[in-house]
């Protein structure tokens, strides 16, 4: 899988997945060569947020805002 698509890429080709998997005539080999991609590109989406999720923390501690996830 390219590391350089963007978020919404991902997401895109995600859905396209889903999509192909939802259809009744896929084959087997098919459903687990895709779902193991779908597993792929959701992982890398998670790494993609966790990423933002912690630049966007880190410019609100320097900027003196609250991290709104700490109770």
């Amino acid at each position: 899988m390219e590391d350089n698509k963007s978020f919404e890429e991902l997401l895109n080709e995600l859905d396209t997945i889903i999509r192909k998997l939802d259809d009744k005539d896929i084959s087997l080999d098919e459903s687990v060569s895709s779902y193991t991609k779908a597993i792929e590109i959701s992982k890398r989406c998670n790494d993609i947020l966790s990423q933002k999720i912690e630049l966007v923390t880190k410019q609100m501690t320097e900027m003196g805002l609250t991290d709104f996830n700490k109770e």
